[in-house]
C-alpha cells in the first residue's frame, strides 16, 4: 500500500517536523510527504501541496492512504472536511487521522466521527469569533480605542497641517516630529 503524509503549518516560523514524528512514531512510513505553509482557513484543495497531492492521489493506481495527524489538515471547515475526504474516497484512498486514533474517514464508521467531529470544531469555531466580537463590543463600549495607536495626537496633526500650510516639507516636518512622511501625508489630507 502506497503511503502518503500530509503535514500543514499556519506560518513560516513555525515547523511540520512534529507532525511528521508523530506520524513515523505511530508506525507509518511516508511513500510520499507533502507539506504547505498555509493558513488553515485556506479551502484545502486551494493550499499548494494539498491540491499536488490530491492530484497524485487520482493518478496512484495500487492500494493508498492518506495519513494526517489532525481532523483540521484536510480543510478548513466541516463543508470543506466532508468534500476533502470525498474527494480522496472517489479515489478509494483510505484517510486516517491519527487524533482518531487512526480512523479511516472514508469508511462508513469514520464518515459518521468525521461529520460530528467536523461540526462540534465549526461550532467551536463561530463560538470563538462570538466571544472575539463581544469583547471587541465591550472594549468599544468602553470607550477603548482599538487598532494601531495613534503616533500623532489632535494638537500635533493641528501643527502639522499649519507647517504644511505656511510651506513646510513633508520630510522636514517628518524629521522634526519624529513619523513618517506616510504619516505627515495622512494627517495633511484627513479632512476634520
Amino acid at each position: 500500500m502506497h503511503t502518503f503524509v500530509y503535514a500543514r503549518v499556519s506560518t513560516a516560523g513555525q515547523t511540520v517536523e512534529n507532525q511528521l514524528l508523530e506520524i513515523e512514531r505511530a508506525g507509518y512510513e511516508a511513500d510520499t510527504a507533502y507539506t504547505d505553509i498555509v493558513s488553515g482557513k485556506v479551502l484545502a484543495s486551494e493550499r499548494p501541496e494539498f491540491g499536488k497531492l490530491l492530484d497524485t492521489i487520482a493518478r496512484t493506481r495500487k492500494p493508498k492512504r492518506l495519513i494526517v495527524t489532525k481532523l483540521d489538515r484536510l480543510g478548513r471547515d466541516a463543508v470543506d472536511i466532508m468534500s476533502t475526504v470525498r474527494a480522496l474516497s472517489e479515489t478509494e484512498c483510505a484517510v486516517n487521522v491519527l487524533q482518531l486514533g487512526g480512523l479511516d474517514l472514508a469508511s462508513p464508521a469514520g464518515k459518521l466521527v468525521m461529520s460530528t467531529l467536523a461540526a462540534v470544531a465549526e461550532m467551536e469555531r463561530d463560538l470563538l469569533v462570538e466571544r472575539t466580537n463581544a469583547g471587541l463590543a465591550r472594549a468599544r463600549r468602553d470607550g477603548k480605542r482599538l487598532g494601531r495607536p495613534r503616533v500623532a495626537t489632535d494638537e500635533s496633526a493641528t501643527q502639522i497641517r499649519q507647517k504644511l500650510s505656511a510651506g513646510t516639507s513633508v520630510s522636514q516636518i517628518a524629521r522634526e516630529h519624529g513619523i513618517s512622511r506616510a504619516t505627515v501625508i495622512r494627517i495633511r489630507e484627513m479632512v476634520i
